[in-house]
């Protein structure tokens, strides 16, 4: 890793300039970047006075692979207080487009021939221009379809490759420096970064999410996504059907039963794909929605795409429910089982705030009311609790916000506890029914039988075991590392602090003796001696200092 982000030593100091620019010189010196020179003062004096908002300004200067990691990072109330979650939901792509001789080098590689043969209109100009791709409008020479196509930018893959690489080396020079932070884990927050920029690069798959949103929702009459020409698409190209429509975010509804109406759509379609599909759009807001002519809602871009198990689906609609039913026990107890406690809880205390949570939700008008924000509350509130979620459960609340969001731009009065409530009732009903309890004793049986064949074996292997006096219990220590390294730092300077008095004691020994030959009127080896303890002592001193470690 090391080696990779030395090759890009250039790329590694502009990082370094733009933290300095923004007054984070304490950062760059505890992350010890390697050929950069320590800081001095911040080269600008007009700096935010907020942490966040110089967080915000940095990573938008250092350009799109810092863009779209503050942008995964805005989905993360788990990690981040909530002041720095809006901070980063700021930030969006400042990108220009790409030439159009550039995008025509990548298209006739991907399809080994000229771009004429492939389409027999391909408008220059592009529809939509983002940080990782752009659209353009064409028609396939072949079959005569009007198409979007969606072209990775060239050298797109390497330049996200470069700053991931130098992301996970600031991420592990922060773990390794940085005491406090060893709770957030940045290494695996780098990697899941990495991962997830990946996923997004890849255009086959948003092809299959494309292809999979469509079989989820093509039941509904009122709702559409592009249906893809596998045979003109790859991992670098993506060619799916052309729908004439205007952005939500562009339309000024003057009726306002049809606002309702798409708003109610919206809503609705965003809770469906969470609590019944499973697999739901990551980023519903306005610019991805459109109102096609035929007044159908079409939701596009399915680069970004969130999952939810049986079982997390399961759970959240306990939450639901139990938010709906103001009941903060049964809320507290959901929330247990959704995510995982790093550290023992104050249960007493999680209950108490999420009820204050609960009556400060219900105590405004239920046209106000947002559920995605309660639960975007709730998830900062698991994070001073010290309580991790699923990374995925925190995708679906900030689509879920988004959704409300988009849904309330179209029609403000928009109730969205009553519009929300019959689909959780609902589906709360059928995790009783006859055929889900038919399902899972299916599903459960294979498992107790298994079990039912092992047990008395391995009953008998334990009594065995007892008789014998063969029974042992193994304890085993955990998260002892960092004590160990404490222990072992402090050892070795008090080693070489006796050692530098030991020579000190000896040279002073030495120096009253007159022992020839001498340096400056005294005993050399006793002023050797002086020079040595002296060279070591400044060494230890330094090596406290940069360390922070006193």
């Amino acid at each position: 890793m090391e080696f990779k982000v030395l090759a890009n030593i250039n790329r590694l100091k502009d990082i370094a300039k733009v933290l300095l620019r923004f007054g984070f010189e304490d950062l760059v010196e505890r992350i010890d970047l390697p050929g950069v020179a320590s800081p001095g003062s911040p080269s600008s004096s007009t700096i935010p006075a907020t942490t966040e908002a110089r967080v915000r300004l940095v990573l938008d200067a250092l350009g799109p692979t810092f863009v779209k990691f503050g942008q995964i990072m805005s989905l993360r109330p788990d990690l981040l207080p909530a002041s720095m979650i809006r901070e980063l939901g700021k930030l969006q792509d400042h990108v220009g487009e790409v030439d159009f001789e550039d995008i025509r080098e990548v298209i006739e590689h991907a399809y080994g021939d000229k771009l004429e043969t492939v389409f027999s209109i391909f408008d220059r100009t592009p529809i939509a221009a983002a940080s990782i791709a752009q659209v353009h409008k064409a028609v396939l020479r072949k079959e005569g379809d009007i198409v979007s196509v969606k072209i990775r930018r060239p050298h797109i893959r390497s330049t996200i490759d470069t700053d991931m690489d130098i992301l996970e080396y600031i991420a592990n020079r922060l773990h390794a420096n940085i005491e406090q932070l060893h709770v957030y884990d940045l290494p695996a927050l780098a990697r899941h970064v990495r991962r997830t920029m990946r996923y997004e690069m890849d255009l086959c798959r948003e092809a299959r999410n494309l292809g999979i949103a469509r079989s989820y929702l093509k039941a509904d009459g009122d709702v559409r996504v592009p249906s893809v020409f596998d045979a003109y698409s790859s991992d670098a190209i993506l060619v799916m059907e052309h729908i004439q429509g205007n952005p939500v975010k562009e339309i000024h509804f003057d009726d306002t039963d049809q606002a309702q109406f798409f708003a109610r759509l919206g809503l609705r379609t965003a809770v469906k794909q969470i609590l019944e599909d499973g697999f739901f759009h990551a980023d519903p807001h306005p610019g991805n929605m459109m109102i096609t002519a035929d007044n159908q809602l079409c939701l596009i871009d399915w680069g970004m795409v969130g999952r939810l198990t049986e079982r997390d689906r399961r759970e959240l609609i306990e939450v639901l429910g139990a938010i709906m039913q103001r009941d903060s026990h049964g809320l507290m107890q959901a929330l247990f089982r959704l995510s995982e406690a790093i550290e023992d809880v104050d249960r007493r205390g999680l209950e108490r705030d999420l009820m204050d949570t609960i009556d400060t939700t219900y105590a405004v008008p239920l046209e106000e009311m947002n559920i995605g924000h309660l639960l975007m509350d709730i998830a900062n509130m698991m994070r001073d609790y010290r309580l991790r979620l699923h990374p995925e459960l925190l995708l679906m609340i900030k689509a879920l916000v988004t959704a409300e969001g988009t849904a309330r731009m179209i029609y403000p009065q928009l109730d969205v506890i009553t519009e929300a409530r019959p689909a959780i009732e609902r589906l709360s009903r059928e995790r009783f029914g006859p055929l889900r309890i038919w399902r899972m004793l299916k599903s459960a049986l294979p498992a107790l039988l298994r079990q039912r064949q092992e047990i008395p074996g391995r009953l008998m292997g334990i009594m065995q075991k007892i008789d014998r006096g063969d029974l042992t219990i193994q304890f085993a220590h955990t998260n002892l590392e960092n004590l160990l390294n404490t222990l072992e730092n402090i050892a070795n300077r008090l080693t070489f602090a006796m050692i530098i008095a030991a020579m000190i004691v000896g040279s002073s020994m030495i120096i009253t003796t007159g022992v020839r030959p001498h340096i400056f009127g005294y005993p050399a080896i006793g002023v050797i001696g002086y020079v040595i303890s002296a060279v070591i002592g400044l060494w230890l001193l330094v090596n406290i200092i940069r360390t922070r470690n006193y």
